[in-house]
């Protein structure tokens, strides 16, 4: 029998027994996340829902202090040490840093540190404030001034011996500069890789068919954990120090000093830590380097504070796996500040221009994010967004980023307004924003109105065209066109036609899956729509807004191709000339219709994609539809497996008798011609008392057979 889940109770709300139950499912959760993050390098949750659950997991053990166990998580730190590494016992444990959120738990933790102390709320107390970097927690032993050893954090009192690995990179000196080193000195610092060298190991890693890696700190630590130092070495690894383990003698007796004397030391250490004095100070801070993260070149999550004297650090001690003295401010999880290098525009394949931020690179739950959407340019302008500007950015879970807003101190002097195109930057189109007549408002989507033409859309343009509906043409599926135009085959509808004449050179039946019979079957069937009626043509062309009716009504209107492009033509001098209220009063078609068609039409590049398909093909009037027939101007409905005909057939024979035909059964239907399995429309039409009809009933009406 599965456990009762009580992970949607709030902690304060739970029973006792529940609590107990609870705290046995965190624990075990937290135990899995570790060792994924420590051991395998390989999380498979954002550092926000890791946290949450520790967050839970503190919450419900504060209510039921008694129901703390002992494997808790608050009693532990990372994983055990993998198996295939040596161990190392930390002559002084690697604790991690409790965390904070909310700028008001700032002045709550130095509250908390002044009523430890029994200071007041007057007296002068010093804090650092530095970037915390996001990457794999080292301690590196140095006896005599020699490296001796490096390990990893591990589960905070034992880690994994790494000492092969970490002489390889080059931040880490092997031994001390300077003179008057203590004999024992114990650096920590985080191991970790900057954003330009993470995607050039990916580019290369892909290259090779390797696995690529989600972001840094990941690639940091599958570095770093190498059982082969090699391969450690031929990884672009750095290294920040930021404390220190087991010291035989104290240099200094300030934080600050103390990171000073570390990077005389030869220590990469962050020049963006400050002394604060103040929770205003420190929050200033904060905000500071948050606005530089995306200018860093590696990644950050928060900003750490430490009280500066060591004495005052010694007084105030350990709680649980974190030290009272410091803490860790973390960033929005889902949210990041970075800088518009770019704005380019992404052309979909119907032709919709979508604005995309190029991003300097920013790792936001857990993903390095370098683009982000905009949306359109009703909403560029909205934000007034510029390239250089500084802006914020947010990616929860699996959503494209999007940005949120620019933070107007950091905008350069000189920015100009984003101008948004209005020609298409693929196929050099004109690019439009439709009109609703109803309500005189533009479409927020600004389209290419190169559709023939426009490589952005081609490819699912071409499948249409040569879909069931369209040009139909047998063994030209959409594998088959994703193939053509990928070699370069078939770029435009008229190239299909001429694909037989060319294939002395593309020789197509030497290419895999194809075979002299299948090669001979598609070019006769290319061959056999070299004739294809007015509806299909105009179908096919893909014409926004037009589909298989509209094609229809149009062909029904202007007969031929040759008066449809003259009627438009004319039309595009303005909703006030004779040729656009005529083809604005056609059935069915209306302004928004009539606006697409006019548009498509008044494209150069779809005229000339036009003109050169018609030198391939014949074109004929559209079936006439027959207005002595029965069933004209009646609405027809089929359901049901129909045995003597197609659907398709039995929809064509239907319209071309002047019969409209529906999808479901209403007040207007007149006729349901039900086959085999008719259901719910069969029990709707004898409900509401429609005339129903078996397929040879049909026949008998219309006197006519497929």
């Amino acid at each position: 029998m599965p456990a009762k889940d009580f992970s949607t109770i709030a902690p304060d709300a739970l029973t006792e027994a529940q609590a107990k139950a609870e705290l046995r499912r965190l624990t075990a959760e937290i135990a899995a996340h570790d060792k994924r993050y420590y051991q395998e390098d390989a999380p498979t949750v954002s550092d926000a829902d890791y946290d949450a659950l520790r967050q839970r997991n503190a919450a419900i053990e504060m209510r039921y202090p008694g129901l703390v166990r002992a494997d808790s998580p608050s009693r532990r730190v990372g994983a055990a040490p993998a198996v295939k590494f040596a161990k190392v016992r930390h002559a002084v444990p690697m604790l991690s840093l409790g965390n904070i959120f909310e700028d008001g738990e700032v002045a709550e933790f130095v509250n908390r540190i002044r009523r430890f102390l029994g200071h007041a709320a007057d007296a002068s107390l010093a804090f650092t404030a530095e970037p915390k970097i996001d990457g794999l927690s080292c301690t590196l032993r140095y006896e005599g001034g020699v490296l001796v050893s490096g390990a990893t954090r591990g589960d905070g009192f034992e880690g994994e011996d790494v000492t092969a690995n970490v002489r390889t990179i080059a931040d880490i000196p092997h031994r001390l500069h300077g003179s008057r080193a203590p004999n024992i000195c114990e650096v920590r610092g985080e191991v970790y890789m900057t954003h330009a060298d993470f995607f050039a190991l990916n580019e290369r890693q892909g290259a090779a068919g390797k696995p690529v890696f989600a972001n840094p700190r990941n690639s940091a630590a599958g570095s770093l954990r190498q059982l082969d130092p090699t391969i450690t070495a031929s990884r672009p690894l750095k290294f920040f120090a930021h404390g220190w383990g087991e010291m035989s003698e104290m240099p200094e007796n300030t934080q600050s000093a103390m990171m000073h004397w570390l990077g005389s030391r030869g220590f990469p250490v962050d020049s963006l830590m400050h002394v604060t004095h103040s929770v205003d100070e420190m929050l200033a801070v904060y905000r500071d380097i948050e606005t530089r993260r995306a200018t860093l070149g590696y990644d950050i999550d928060g900003v750490v504070y430490k009280v500066d004297r060591l004495d005052l650090q010694e007084r105030l001690g350990f709680v649980s796996r974190s030290p009272r003295w410091a803490i860790a401010h973390k960033f929005p999880a889902e949210q990041a500040t970075t800088i518009v290098k770019d704005i380019e525009i992404q052309v979909g394949r119907t032709g919709a221009l979508t604005p995309v931020a190029k991003l300097e690179p920013v790792t936001v739950g857990g993903v390095v994010v370098s683009n982000a959407t905009l949306h359109n340019e009703d909403e560029i302008a909205r934000k007034d967004v510029r390239v250089g500007d500084t802006v914020r950015i947010q990616r929860a879970g699996d959503v494209i980023p999007q940005v949120l807003g620019v933070v107007l101190e950091k905008r350069p002097a000189h920015s100009k307004p984003y101008e948004f195109p209005t020609v298409c930057p693929v196929c050099g189109s004109h690019a439009v924003r439709e009109v609703n007549p109803r309500t005189g408002k533009a479409d927020v989507v600004r389209r290419c109105t190169g559709s023939l033409i426009c490589a952005a859309q081609a490819v699912e343009r071409l499948k249409h065209f040569a879909s069931r509906l369209a040009f139909d043409i047998e063994g030209l599926g959409d594998k088959q066109i994703e193939l053509f135009f990928a070699e370069g085959w078939v770029k435009e509808p008229a190239d299909i036609f001429t694909l037989p004449r060319r294939n002395r050179t593309i020789r197509l039946g030497e290419v895999e899956g194809y075979g002299e019979l299948s090669v001979r079957n598609l070019f006769a069937a290319i061959e056999a729509r070299r004739h294809i009626a007015l509806n299909r043509l105009i179908f096919a062309l893909g014409i926004r807004h037009v589909g298989e009716s509209n094609a229809k009504l149009l062909a029904r209107h202007y007969g031929t191709m040759e008066h449809l492009r003259h009627g438009v033509a004319a039309a595009a001098a303005g909703h006030e000339s004779e040729a656009y209220e005529e083809l604005n009063a056609v059935e069915g078609i209306g302004e928004v219709v009539a606006d697409a068609i006019v548009e498509f039409f008044k494209e150069p590049h779809n005229r000339e994609a036009l003109d050169r398909l018609l030198e391939q093909i014949t074109v004929t009037p559209m079936e006439e539809t027959r207005g002595d027939s029965p069933v004209a101007g009646k609405t027809v409905v089929f359901t049901g497996s129909l045995e003597k005909m197609t659907r398709d057939e039995a929809k064509a024979m239907a319209e071309r008798l002047g019969a409209k035909v529906a999808a479901s059964v209403s007040k207007k239907t007149d006729y349901v011609v039900a086959g085999p399995g008719a259901g719910s429309k069969l029990d709707k039409a004898r409900e509401a008392g429609v005339n129903v009809l078996t397929e040879e009933e049909w026949f008998a009406l219309v006197g006519e057979r497929p």
